[in-house]
């Protein structure tokens, strides 16, 4: 069997596939709602959708009373947690919480703790850095980087043993996940994260990060998003946020096409400091472990 046979057949499966995650459905009208500006959004429009997910109204409320945001007080409504955390925090909860649990029990050998630290550490930064260079709407690069791998889950449900083959090669051999994917599988993460984010009805930009961070996405309309997160990613993949292992290969961000598409709209990125960023990487590390562990560890 040829090659293109063989990858042709294996995204059959993926288009096929009875067990392809679901987005959950309060996420669906939450993604939509945060798509308006910071000053249309109504708290108590987020609370109301947030609780109609009674368990994830209950694990937004648990991770309000941790210690880990800093709460010693006990809060007993959606509301007040809102209130006390601030929007962006609560919705950051919910958001992660919502895709957090989508990964299937055979995990094809990669860890769902560490693949999802990588995903919010990924957020986590991506926002920092829009913040830092000025970039629009450091919401929607939140967004963007916790959802730029959906294309692993969806391999990792269809897969789970090319999947299994896929990780081994690419922890032994130290490459990037997305280079050993297309050496077994004949495609990567962004091909079946395409088909998951057009089953997800997932706006234009979350779809075009979804598909092209690895690929060349220079003349894409949504290139300074995708930007944002090729280079977040990186820096995660480079670090302690990465998928279990450190690729072993040297990075200059300047020379990656992420650098080049920013620069041009961007000047502040000039003089950006890259150190203190990977210096700041490690603030991220507790709240990442901290909140991750807690969702899926239960």
């Amino acid at each position: 069997m040829s090659a293109t046979t063989t990858t042709t057949k294996l995204l059959e499966r993926v288009k096929d596939l009875k067990q392809i995650p679901t987005i959950p459905a309060v996420l669906a009208p939450l993604l939509r709602y945060l798509e308006q500006p910071v000053e249309d959004l109504d708290i108590q429009k987020v609370t109301d959708v947030i609780a109609q997910d009674k368990a994830l109204a209950a694990q937004c409320l648990r991770m309000a009373n941790s210690p880990l945001f800093g709460r010693f007080q006990k809060i007993d409504s959606l509301r007040t947690a809102i209130l006390g955390l601030g929007f962006q925090r609560v919705s950051d909860i919910a958001m992660s919480c919502g895709v957090l649990n989508l990964t299937p029990k055979d995990t094809g050998g990669i860890d769902p703790v560490v693949f999802w630290e990588h995903s919010l550490g990924c957020a986590l930064v991506c926002r920092h850095f829009a913040r830092t260079i000025s970039y629009p709407d450091p919401r929607k690069a939140y967004l963007a980087g916790l959802l730029h791998d959906l294309g692993i889950v969806v391999n990792l449900w269809s897969f789970p043993e090319e999947f299994r083959r896929v990780f081994e090669r690419a922890r032994s051999q130290r490459i990037p996940l997305h280079e050993a994917e297309q050496a077994v599988l004949g495609f990567t993460h962004c091909d079946s994260g395409s088909l998951l984010a057009e089953n997800w009805d997932l706006s234009a930009d979350l779809h075009a990060v979804v598909s092209l961070h690895h690929c060349s996405y220079e003349s894409s309309e949504h290139a300074p998003l995708i930007a944002v997160v090729e280079l977040a990613d990186l820096l995660c993949r480079m670090s302690g946020l990465n998928y279990g292992y450190l690729e072993n290969r040297q990075v200059n961000v300047l020379e990656q096409p992420g650098f080049a598409v920013l620069l041009q709209k961007f000047p502040a990125l000039r003089d950006f400091d890259w150190a203190r960023l990977t210096f700041e990487l490690d603030s991220y590390m507790d709240e990442v472990h901290g909140l991750v562990h807690a969702i899926y560890r239960k």
